[in-house]
């Protein structure tokens, strides 16, 4: 499968049309952050993908853990392990509070979507099996919004493990979609001694799959998803390996945003096609 273009579904097309003929304004996009959970399995590696509700924005299509940044990830006081704020927002092309705001909603949704926590009691050590009831509680607790993500950690005196995601890449919807979104994507290894589980309300299917293997799938018509998704499993099935992933991560640039642009003058017919 090439990554430079993919064939665009009628009903974007159309939209797409309208929204030109219109003179439509695009609407602002909101920040939102998602992260690649992978694990190893024999040389190869696996990653986490979820199915969204056919009734949630995007349902139906295979992605990535994540959502959008939460006023209560801006407002968080918490105990920061890894790069600080100020090199989080080199490497994001955002201020120190944006890009701290980001990055927690990353670990935030992981948690909430994944059951899995990127924290530990201190700046080396990452908790282990988060899938208790009272865990299960205050996960709850969390995506009801009745807590806060620094509150949940301080409440349990532990640290956000913000080395422990890699930062990928940056995508914006295109501006004729109704609801847009500005996306910070992760990669994060999953933490022994816990496990994904299907968790959240706004997906019906989840799966551990070989990024290989789910681009083959989504080639044949098996599994739906959208550019994003389809090029980042294309770049990090690339890297071969996990070593290899995260030697591809260092040098990415993460501040540079990608926009799936529609180019529908092709002799193959309309075109989502990248910059």
């Amino acid at each position: 499968m090439t990554i430079d273009g993919f064939a665009a579904p009628p009903a974007l097309v159309e939209h797409a049309r309208r929204f030109r003929a219109e003179g439509g304004v695009p609407a602002v996009p909101r920040v939102a952050a998602t992260v690649l959970l992978l694990r190893p399995t024999g040389a190869d590696f696996e990653v986490y993908v979820i199915r969204r509700a056919a009734a949630m924005t995007f349902g139906g299509v295979y992605a990535f853990p994540g959502g959008g940044v939460d006023r209560s990830d801006s407002q968080a006081h918490l105990e920061w392990a890894g790069p600080r704020p100020a090199a989080w927002g080199a490497r994001l092309g955002l201020p120190p509070e944006a890009a701290q705001a980001v990055v927690c909603a990353a670990a935030r949704e992981v948690f909430e979507e994944a059951g899995v926590l990127l924290a530990g009691p201190d700046v080396a050590t990452v908790v282990g099996d988060v899938s208790g009831d009272d865990w299960e509680a205050a996960r709850q607790d969390l995506e009801a919004r009745r807590v806060g993500f620094a509150g949940l950690l301080a409440g349990r005196r532990l640290t956000l493990r913000s080395d422990l995601l890699l930062p990928w890449s940056r995508w914006i919807t295109p501006e004729f979609e109704p609801r847009r979104f500005d996306t910070y994507f992760f990669l994060a290894l999953l933490p022994e001694g816990q496990r994904t589980r299907d968790v959240s309300g706004e997906a019906d299917h989840t799966m551990w799959v070989r990024p290989a293997d789910a681009l083959a799938r989504a080639e044949a018509g098996e599994l739906a998803m959208l550019p994003p998704t389809l090029v980042t499993l294309a770049q990090v099935a690339a890297a071969g390996d996990l070593a290899g992933v995260a030697r591809a991560a260092a040098g990415r640039d993460a501040a540079t945003p990608v926009t799936p642009r529609l180019d529908d003058s092709g002799a193959d017919g309309p075109r989502f096609v990248l910059p």
